[in-house]
């Protein structure tokens, strides 16, 4: 018996085998190995990405309660992945103590192939994940978030944009809003491998390659923030970021914040221009209220303009787990922002506010 398979039976059979999954929403089944660094609720599961039909690992855990639950969205950082172990882990442990489903998609890995950095793919894979848990766990679809900082952070307010009616709260965490302007800002000094990674994703330097500069634009938060108007947004950064404190300038959370809002409620480019060189509120500016989430980091800048807002705080290339996980509890999708937070919830396990590395 001839138990060759040609390569066009071949295709045919991987097709039939990824329609099957496609119909049933079905993946694999949990890996019960050990995730280094995760708690071990914690798995790693592999589904079905719509963009190119090939299996997409992330890592999840489900509530325990079978009743619909929120569902958190964790999203890495710029060079890491969905194994990535830092203050992402903090994500897992509130969702295993309110008993929320969460989920840390890989998007394509490290922002330096053409699949990741906010490619189509990226897009694509993140929607995918979000559908993967709406049918195969009970999702209370009112309370989707969203939340990630720095490379996860550019990736949060891409998906505030261009997937606006999925969540209910999107929070960025010192984000890259524009990645052309992010990469004229480094080309040089000690963090010039940032401008490198983005030469690899567009496919040259954006200056000299018009297809690299249209691939920045398509790739840019900016490009589809105005479509996140009706969003429950919180964007924040700290003040030494993009000098002393970290790779990516505040102004990119400022300027995302005006590609949102009214134009009677944008902040003047003098006043980004004038903050960020002096790393100091100007003059004559009105003192935020103190906000207890932000535990001993001042509030230095806040505007709210309806369901945005942008914070500057006195720290640098960070999230504050606490503020970021506390505002999103109490939004719902269809409902106006809640800016105020009562009884914020503090982890049983101790709470680790690391920098969140690139």
């Amino acid at each position: 018996m001839n138990t060759r398979i040609d390569a066009s039976a071949l295709s045919s059979l991987t097709a039939t085998i990824l329609i099957t999954l496609i119909g049933s929403g079905l993946a694999e089944e949990p890996n019960d190995t050990k995730i280094e660094g995760w708690p071990e609720q914690v798995k790693e599961i592999k589904y079905l990405a719509s963009a190119d039909k090939t299996l997409q690992p992330m890592l999840l855990c489900a509530a325990s309660d079978k009743s619909k639950r929120p569902l958190l969205v964790g999203l890495h950082s710029w060079s890491g992945d969905y194994r990535q172990a830092g203050g992402e882990v903090v994500y897992a442990r509130w969702c295993i103590e309110k008993d929320w489903h969460f989920i840390h998609p890989n998007f394509r890995g490290p922002n330096w192939t053409a699949d990741a950095c906010g490619s189509d793919k990226v897009v694509r894979d993140i929607v995918d994940a979000v559908a993967y848990m709406k049918k195969n766990h009970q999702v209370d679809t009112d309370r989707i978030y969203l939340i990630g900082a720095s490379g996860g952070g550019h990736a949060s307010l891409l998906m505030a944009g261009r997937a606006p009616d999925i969540w209910a709260g999107v929070s960025a965490w010192v984000p890259i809003s524009d990645i052309q302007v992010w990469w004229e800002q480094k080309r040089k000094g000690s963090h010039a491998k940032y401008a490198d990674h983005i030469e690899k994703s567009v496919g040259g330097r954006p200056d000299e390659v018009e297809s690299a500069m249209r691939e920045c634009v398509k790739r840019s938060p900016l490009t589809y923030l105005d479509k996140a108007v009706e969003v429950n947004l919180d964007i924040n950064a700290g003040v030494t970021d993009g000098h002393a404190g970290g790779s990516v300038p505040f102004t990119h959370s400022l300027h995302a914040f005006n590609r949102v809002v009214a134009e009677r409620d944008r902040i003047p480019r003098g006043f980004i221009d004038a903050f960020y060189r002096q790393q100091a509120v100007p003059v004559g500016s009105e003192k935020p209220e103190r906000d207890s989430l932000y535990g001993k980091k001042n509030v230095l800048f806040r505007k709210v303009s309806k369901d945005t807002r942008v914070t500057i705080f006195e720290g640098k290339h960070e999230i504050i787990h606490h503020a970021g996980l506390n505002w999103l509890a109490r939004q719902r999708r269809g409902k106006r922002a809640v800016w105020t937070v009562e009884n914020e919830y503090h982890l049983k396990a101790e709470e680790s506010e690391s920098e969140s590395g690139k």
